[in-house]
């Protein structure tokens, strides 16, 4: 993150004695990553948060891929993915490499436990619902459209409201994620042409201090398990903490599109980066303003590069037979673009009101059976120009 936030009670230096009314020491934790180098919060317990009352058996949670490396485009329908489950049993996993992995959930069951993923930053887009993420560090509010993202080992917990089950794209990084460098000056501030600036960012709004003692149960993910720590003391009973490192949300709607004369390349859309991937907004924009100007992208092929586009609302103008909730994976080494007759149907229109989630990697993505389970095979051969005649008197 990249400013300072400060919540609660906390000493005036940080490492020295800091007393409850009853003259106890609260409990520092200093909450980090890479080391001692990366970004870092520091918490103040009312207890230990080492103590723990018992291991359970851990749950297994591996990822398995199921395809055979074949290179084709691939058209993955995301509203076939069912509901079910809670945060983490409700997760279907799509695809994935070393560096990041994608997965749709739609949870019904409320959450009875605690989870922190110990290896990854998680980045969730909401595609549908609404609620409140609860942490030691407080709660963040979320609705349709938020990104919320939740640094690797912080506890937290997951409160979804309304009738219907939330749809949730999942981005688990095996890295930081993190603001594009090029948006932002040295001492960390973001520029006057970022899309989007401090402003836009909701770290947590509330610290809500819990003193309580009984059995809460943390599940931690790692090694391919959830393992299972029940903890003595309620897990948010943090009484101030600060620092650069806390969860928050950041709407898509706050993304301000860079457009220009003519089409410009996706990088424009960057929003977060992590190791090896990218990750891209696409928002309802104005298009370019040069008189022969062509709004539909390019053909283009991106030897080093596999791109993802996560389609959310609106009208995609370049694609066809795409619907909300869809998935689209156009791995590098082939070219791949605009489907016939959508360049020259696009040329004079004036802008879109689409809304997508672009993941682009620089490691092949690989596949899991429910990808494939959902996949629409014939996606591969959809730029042949018969498949998008015109009928004429109801025939092809």
């Amino acid at each position: 993150m990249p400013h300072y936030v400060r919540m609660g009670n906390v000493p005036h230096k940080r490492h020295t004695q800091f007393r409850r009314p009853d003259g106890a020491l609260y409990q520092e934790e200093v909450i980090g990553a890479e080391g001692f180098s990366g970004i870092s919060s520091i918490a103040y317990h009312l207890h230990e948060p080492t103590l723990v009352e018992r291991i359970e058996a851990p749950i297994p949670f591996q990822v398995e891929y199921a395809d055979k490396d074949f290179l084709r485009h691939r058209h993955l329908k995301g509203l076939e993915v069912p509901e079910g489950g809670d945060w983490t049993s409700g997760r279907h996993y799509i695809m994935g490499n070393s560096d990041v992995r994608l997965a749709l959930c739609r949870p019904t069951t409320p959450m009875d436990y605690f989870y922190r993923n110990a290896t990854s930053d998680e980045l969730i887009y909401v595609h549908d619902g609404e609620g409140i993420l609860e942490s030691p560090l407080g709660t963040v509010e979320f609705t349709q459209g938020d990104y919320v993202h939740v640094p690797r080992t912080l506890t937290h917990r997951w409160h979804f409201e309304g009738p219907k089950a939330p749809r949730l794209l999942v981005i688990e990084a095996f890295s930081e994620i993190r603001f594009p460098k090029r948006y932002m000056n040295q001492f960390g501030q973001l520029l006057e042409h970022s899309p989007f600036c401090e402003r836009d960012v909701r770290p947590p709004g509330e610290l809500v201090t819990i003193d309580e003692r009984g059995e809460f149960e943390v599940r931690i993910q790692k090694h391919g398990y959830l393992h299972r720590y029940v903890m003595r003391y309620h897990p948010f009973d943090v009484v101030g903490w600060d620092g650069y490192m806390y969860p928050y949300a950041l709407s898509i709607k706050d993304f301000e599109p860079i457009t220009g004369r003519i089409h410009q390349p996706p990088p424009v859309h960057q929003t977060f980066s992590g190791r090896n991937f990218v990750v891209c907004s696409f928002v309802p924009r104005l298009f370019d303003y040069h008189p022969d100007a062509i709004p539909a992208p390019y053909n283009h092929s991106n030897i080093d590069s596999d791109e993802v586009l996560y389609y959310a609302e609106g009208d995609f103008m370049s694609r066809k037979g795409i619907e909300r909730g869809s998935f689209t994976l156009h791995p590098g080494g082939i070219p791949h673009g605009p489907h016939p007759g959508t360049i020259e149907a696009s040329i004079g229109k004036k802008g879109t009101e689409e809304l997508a989630v672009m993941v682009d990697t620089f490691r092949p993505l690989h596949l899991t059976q429910t990808a494939l389970d959902i996949e629409d095979e014939d996606y591969a051969y959809s730029w042949k120009p018969e498949k998008h005649a015109t009928p004429v008197n109801g025939q092809e």
